[in-house]
């Protein structure tokens, strides 16, 4: 979990260098952790498109949560990928 907080750090950091407000910075961190733990606290570079997938489909069919709602955490997923990994 220790390279999880790492990572959390670096979401942290590029978030406040884009300037991001401090409620998307929460908001974003904590999706990221949703989907860490919710699939076995895999690092997010050894997953990719099926997991995220995975993940979306969980919240939409599991925990009905509304499409914005969703849309959120997708966000928060695509900025871990594009900007902090750069995948």
């Amino acid at each position: 979990m220790e390279q999880a907080l790492k990572l959390l750090d670096e979401v942290r950091d590029r978030i406040r260098r884009k300037h991001y407000s401090i409620r998307t910075e929460k908001s974003y961190v904590d999706w990221i952790r949703r989907y860490i733990l919710f699939h076995g606290k895999r690092h997010p570079r050894d997953m990719g498109a099926p997991e995220v997938e995975a993940f979306l489909t969980h919240l939409a069919a599991r925990k009905n949560v509304a499409a914005s709602t969703q849309n959120q955490a997708f966000s928060a997923l695509l900025f871990l990928y594009r900007e902090v990994l750069g995948l």
